[in-house]
């Protein structure tokens, strides 16, 4: 199974990734972890990179599409099917994304999109905290650690992102809007997007995912026993 994972900046992508990941066995390939792996290396990628994202525009294309090519083509992906989550963020990279793809014969199977309103993401963005160490998620209000300002799986120091501001995170939502609502008309066109409203419950998403897939296999099956 391969699915692609839409949706806003604090939409709850990587919760549900999460959840997704755990009940599903899928490799999860996010392209925030893999770019703040590279920002952390002090690499001119790196360093590249952190420019546009401490800016709150979006990392090109090239650079992006160079990183996610390389991971797509492990071996744990092959062998277990892939949820992305991040990427694609533009028209260009989802046409990379379906070359690149055609040619590892690992085809999306669906593509969720999660719907949030400006209010509900800069809520959750501002009160965002991340573990230095293992990159836990927590949240001021909605899920706050144990002890204050320490990770509770790890211990490791939690923090705020730069650019977790109101100001960044209105212009990270317009950008957001302008580049990916083509990426939401491209797999609509192809049959693939599945709307979810992300204001929701994490759990009740899960469901509702769940549910789409066990139609989507019932209905593979159904097509294989008529050709049979």
């Amino acid at each position: 199974m391969n699915l692609v994972l839409l949706g806003p900046p604090g939409a709850g992508k990587g919760t549900f990734a999460g959840m997704i990941k755990e009940s599903f066995g899928l490799v999860h390939i996010s392209t925030g972890d893999i770019l703040r792996e590279a920002m952390k290396s002090g690499s001119d990628l790196g360093r590249r990179v952190k420019t546009y994202v401490e800016s709150g525009g979006l990392v090109p294309d090239e650079l992006v599409i160079k990183i996610m090519e390389e991971r797509l083509g492990q071996k744990d992906v092959t062998a277990c099917g892939y949820l992305l989550d991040g990427f694609p963020r533009t028209t260009a990279q989802a046409e990379s994304l379906d070359r690149i793809l055609a040619r590892m014969r690992q085809p999306i199977d669906l593509v969720v999109y999660m719907e949030a309103g400006l209010p509900v993401i800069v809520q959750r963005l501002t009160g965002r905290r991340l573990c230095r160490a293992c990159n836990a998620i927590y949240h001021t209000e909605n899920m706050p650690p144990k002890k204050e300002g320490l990770c509770d799986r790890c211990g490791g120091e939690l923090y705020q992102r730069a650019d977790d501001n109101e100001g960044t995170i209105t212009n990270r939502m317009k950008v957001y809007k302008e580049s990916t609502q083509p990426i939401v008309e491209y797999y609509l066109n192809q049959n693939k997007l599945h709307t979810f409203n992300a204001e929701k419950k994490t759990a009740e998403l899960l469901n509702e995912l769940s549910d789409i897939l066990n139609e989507s296999k019932t209905s593979d099956q159904n097509q294989v026993t008529r050709r049979g």
